[in-house]
């Protein structure tokens, strides 16, 4: 069976996608770094601090998809699809970590707020906004359903919301010498990075815990499988991801005795496919006679 449910194209497609934005946010990168040393604005490095960890992430991302797509093997009968999974979940936690960070730097500068250039800083922070802009496109075009892609996806926008909140506290800075601004809005843009970064991780772990995944419904599944004629009972009924975006299924059936368990299997099968889009299914019939019936709660 053909596990990789990414065709080539959409690979090639995000391949592609992020080299382009890690060579666009290396190069910004540099940039925002040493103007934020020169207008010695907390934003402005921030944002850098944010980029670099992109850079580890896109990297990460990269050598994710390439992985992934080995084909399985004896030792790894799936392959390497949960590869992905595993980036997801690293930029996950590299995010949480650059979001503290701000918040631990901007809380210092709210006690003594230092003075910033801002019309230097509103420039450069203008100029990374539509950097950060034409990353978000190029990933934009990827599968955003891969936790992978998303995770590196996720990263980009918080640069972005870094040049926007950059953007806000230089014409605040600029038209009032307000220079709380500056932290004020780089504490904003942590507590947004925290709160997708949350998501991220939550989303990585369900997937390596093998939880059900959100967008299925048990019981709904259970009705379906139950609704086939000559089936009697469902029990061990399991519902899981090899990845983001691939679910599996396997359950035992109970069927009722002299039913043609051939042509059961494939509509149990085409129920599946058809009402819940799980392709990989698992099925193992039982007879009727002196079987244990169980049900998930």
């Amino acid at each position: 069976m053909m596990l990789d449910r990414h065709p080539a194209h959409a690979r090639s497609t995000s391949r592609h996608s992020l080299t382009l934005t890690l060579i666009v946010t290396s190069v910004w990168f540099a940039v925002e770094l040493l103007a934020g040393f020169y207008t010695n604005s907390l934003a402005l490095l921030a944002d850098a601090g944010h980029m670099l960890t992109d850079l580890a992430a896109l990297s990460l991302s990269l050598f994710a998809l390439k992985i992934s797509a080995r084909p399985p093997t004896n030792e790894k009968t799936f392959g390497y699809l949960r590869a992905e999974v595993l980036a997801a979940l690293a930029n996950g936690v590299i995010l949480v970590l650059v979001g503290l960070f701000i918040a631990y730097e901007a809380y210092h500068r709210l006690l003594e707020p230092p003075e910033v250039k801002s019309k230097v800083m509103l420039a450069v922070a203008g100029v990374g906004l539509a950097a950060n802009l034409v990353s978000a496109r190029l990933l934009s075009r990827c599968d955003l359903e891969n936790l992978n892609v998303r995770g590196a996806f996720l990263h980009v926008m918080g640069d972005i919301m870094g040049s926007v909140g950059a953007i806000i506290a230089g014409i605040i800075m600029s038209v009032r010498r307000w220079f709380l601004a500056d932290p004020i809005v780089s504490l904003i843009v942590a507590i947004l990075i925290l709160y997708s970064s949350w998501q991220l991780l939550r989303d990585s772990v369900d997937v390596l815990l093998e939880g059900t995944p959100r967008h299925l419904n048990l019981a709904a599944i259970l009705a379906d499988l139950g609704s086939v004629d000559g089936v009697v009972s469902v029990h061990d009924l399991h519902v899981w991801s090899i990845t983001s975006g691939m679910p599996a299924l396997s359950c035992h059936v109970v069927l009722r005795a002299g039913g043609d368990a051939s042509a059961m299997l494939k509509e149990l099968g085409r129920l599946m496919r058809v009402r819940h889009h799980i392709e990989h299914t698992t099925i193992q019939t039982e007879k009727e006679e002196g079987a244990v019936l169980k049900y998930p709660v």
